[in-house]
């Protein structure tokens, strides 16, 4: 069998030299679910793998916009529509200067199994630019975006392409996007999902991503009649998903020590509360400042160039980007009794940390599953476009809570092994691929 995964891994080596991203994407689900397939004849005869792991469509596009001196910049805009078998593609915008045709594939890829396991009909897809928000002023910002859009609103559309945010892309890039929109083509749809609540958005939508993460660890300490009250959580980020991971954990009683951005983390051995969320909040979403200044408010440490894996906790929460936590932070994190890893981000942990978890039999939730939350809203927000109607927070939180409780189920049915530890990661890749590939058999060789 090992034979057959290499072989299968070359072969996609081959068609996508140099997309490292993509490649460890594509090798992780491989390793999952080909043993699997060998099993189900239709699925292997039909190579419903192989043609997973190649995008329907790529869209490649130059982003020329304004700057506030009156010069002219360019940029490169992407959309990756993965895979339509079960619904629209779904999936977010990412505006981040990393951003590259492997990241994008790499999301994407990703996006077709979380999509699968939320149970909703969504296809999978991402994009995005090089472009960089930050520095950036409002009138920028929308210069930029109306001039992406303007190229993107050919390939998108309510029962198309759905786009959403991501990294870089919130509320007020999503209504500029919005804007731009529905100004050329004339009309008022579902085209974008994070809208304003004012204006067709989701109530939680901005929260799902952080709850719904914390929502599946619930589910995971249930196995062994525990709980997150008085537990110590190690989280990395400070924006979106950190933020509400946080206000979640403290609602569940849990105590949080560190938050971190892309100068280093910091370590706030008393945890942080709501009145410090507070702070980071304004912090983070109306300063635009950085973690470091938290430490200096409350006389916290701060680490800077670190990643807060070395800090003694029960449950570490990586919520910032992918291949943050590597083997050594992982074996670390064993070593100071950590028992659950929860990736609240797209691929945060590196192939030889997973492997350290796996041989530790801690438990890891990768983030097809455990951060499914956020797209899961952002379809429950396509519904209710769909319905011209607008559900309480109440109705929503419940309806996110139950799909991170069947997306836990699912992992469960499928990633249970013989000794009774929960490989939740294998539980997520095949269950996520069951769903697609009995889709793209009944539609035919598409």
């Amino acid at each position: 069998m090992q034979e057959i995964i290499s072989q299968f891994i070359e072969k996609v080596k081959c068609r996508n030299a140099g997309e490292n991203e993509f490649l460890q994407a594509v090798t992780e689900v491989a390793e999952s679910i080909l043993p699997y397939i060998h099993e189900v004849p239709q699925y292997k005869n039909a190579r419903i793998l192989e043609r997973i792991v190649e995008p329907e469509r790529v869209i490649i596009f130059r982003v020329p916009w304004l700057n506030d001196k009156g010069e002219v910049e360019v940029n490169r805009g992407f959309r990756v529509q993965m895979n339509s078998s079960i619904g629209p593609y779904k999936g977010g915008l990412r505006f981040h200067p990393s951003v590259n045709l492997s990241v994008l594939k790499f999301l994407a890829f990703e996006q077709v199994f979380k999509n699968s396991l939320t149970g909703l009909p969504m296809g999978g897809g991402k994009g995005g630019s090089d472009f960089d928000p930050k520095g950036k002023s409002d009138n920028e910002v929308m210069k930029f975006c109306q001039s992406f859009m303007t190229e993107l609103y050919r390939h998108v559309g309510a029962d198309i392409d759905i786009p959403a945010g991501d990294i870089g892309v919130g509320k007020r890039e999503i209504g500029y996007l919005f804007g731009q929109y529905k100004r050329i083509r004339g009309e008022f749809s579902g085209v974008l999902t994070g809208k304003g609540y004012e204006w067709g958005g989701s109530l939680i939508r901005p929260e799902a991503t952080g709850y719904g993460l914390v929502y599946f660890v619930e589910e995971i300490l249930k196995l062994t009649g525990d709980s997150l009250v008085g537990k110590k959580i190690a989280i990395s980020g400070s924006g979106n998903v950190a933020q509400f991971a946080v206000e979640k954990c403290i609602e569940k009683g849990a105590v949080v020590v560190t938050m971190s951005d892309s100068e280093g983390f910091i370590h706030d051995a008393d945890g942080i509360d709501e009145h410090k969320l507070a702070y980071i909040k304004h912090l983070k979403d109306t300063e635009r400042g950085r973690i470091k200044e938290y430490a200096k408010k409350y006389n916290c440490d701060f680490y800077p160039g670190e990643r807060p894996w070395k800090i003694k906790c029960d449950i570490a929460l990586p919520n910032a980007t992918q291949n943050e936590l590597n083997g050594d932070d992982a074996m670390q994190l064993v070593k100071n009794g950590c028992i659950c890893v929860a990736e609240g981000a797209n691929m945060p942990c590196t192939p030889e940390a997973v492997s350290v978890f796996h041989k530790a039999k801690i438990f890891y939730a990768p983030g097809k599953a455990a951060n499914a939350g956020g797209v899961a809203v952002s379809g429950l927000e396509m519904s209710q476009n769909s319905q011209r109607y607008a559900w309480t927070r109440e109705e929503v939180d419940n309806k996110l809570r139950g799909i991170m409780r069947d997306i836990h189920k699912i992992c469960l049915k499928h990633g249970k092994e013989k000794d009774g530890y929960v490989n939740y990661e294998k539980g997520a890749n095949i269950g996520g691929f069951v769903k697609i590939a009995d889709s793209m058999l009944a539609q035919g060789v598409v």
